[in-house]
């Protein structure tokens, strides 16, 4: 039995100071050597986002996705190699996915602003409730100890540990009179 070819991630940051038409040739030219050796599953375009931190003093790049699946190992090392070669790509990544990963997400700029808002709704409301709930059993059981602890503090009259225990206070106020 044959295993599947494994699927991979090529996540492209290019240059968005660079004209048009070398970007597109440059991904045109990864997808061709994608198809050429291997099977491309899907292309997303990300569009232009802010980077995390300056590369090359370049602080925005325009973001590509390709996931495919090597039909041979080669197909990595010359994708590596002519897109290190290129000018105006300013970072890509090979990954390599783990059987049963999930799909990536669709990052097009207006396909997530209403679920991310309807999600951070959701989540405001599930933590409100249980903070609410969480207050409600704090008292509950605050209630509970100061009962318990009211039983247990009443002092118990016992002869013995009293001659046994002699109060400390006592024997540094002798000390210091002997002392004296």
């Amino acid at each position: 039995m044959t295993l599947p070819a494994p699927t991979y991630d090529l996540v492209v940051l290019l240059d968005p100071q660079a004209e048009e038409d070398v970007r597109a040739k440059l991904v045109a030219d990864a997808r061709a050597a994608i198809e050429a050796q291997g099977e491309l599953l899907r292309h997303d375009e990300w569009g232009t986002r802010t980077l995390a931190y300056p590369i090359d003093r370049k602080t925005v790049a325009e973001y590509h996705l390709l996931q495919f699946h090597a039909g041979k190992p080669e197909l990595l090392g010359s994708l590596e190699r002519s897109l290190r070669i290129a000018d105006d790509i300013l970072r890509f990544r090979i990954v390599k996915l783990k059987p049963g990963v999930p799909a990536a997400p669709d990052m097009k700029s207006g396909a997530t602003a209403a679920p991310a808002a309807e999600r951070e709704i959701a989540t405001t409301v599930e933590v409100k409730t249980e903070v609410e709930v969480k207050t409600e059993v704090e008292v509950e059981i605050a209630a509970d100890v100061e009962v318990e602890t009211a039983a247990e503090v009443e002092p118990q009259a016992d002869p013995e540990s009293q001659a046994a225990d002699p109060d400390p206070e006592a024997e540094v106020d002798v000390a210091v009179s002997d002392a004296s």
